[in-house]
């Protein structure tokens, strides 16, 4: 629980602009179903220049 809320920290303070400009973060959600039921995938991140940080969820 500690990595989400250091994580979550850190996406808010690199989107803030503490640096320059704000930095929009992403979401992305996926379901898809199969023949093995149902699988979910969420992530997050945020996006600057070259750099990136995503992290999936579940």
């Amino acid at each position: 629980m500690i990595r989400v809320i250091a994580f979550g920290a850190l996406v808010s303070l690199a989107a803030c602009g503490a640096d320059g400009e704000p930095v929009k973060p992403t979401l992305n959600a996926v379901v898809s179903l199969g023949s093995g039921g149902m699988n979910t995938n969420v992530s997050v991140g945020a996006r600057k220049g070259p750099f990136l940080v995503n992290w999936g969820l579940f």
